[in-house]
């Protein structure tokens, strides 16, 4: 268990409006935080769902990027 608290900051725009490398950025810090909350269930489950979004966002804005 880490010493230090882990903190994700909700971006500040929905996730949708982020740039690619704000959403890789809060990518980073959701998936380092579900990996260190592994005793907490709670906070572990809504952190895997921000991740989902951002997984999700990420697919969508590389299917338009590729024009499909």
């Amino acid at each position: 268990m880490p010493t230090e608290p882990v903190t994700v900051e909700k971006p500040e725009h929905p996730v949708s409006q982020l740039t690619t490398s704000e959403l890789a950025r809060y990518r980073r810090e959701l998936e380092h935080a579900v990996k260190t909350l592994r005793d907490q269930a709670t906070v572990r489950g809504l952190l895997e769902q921000r991740l989902a979004a951002v997984l999700a966002e990420q697919d969508d804005q590389a299917r338009i990027a590729a024009g499909a």
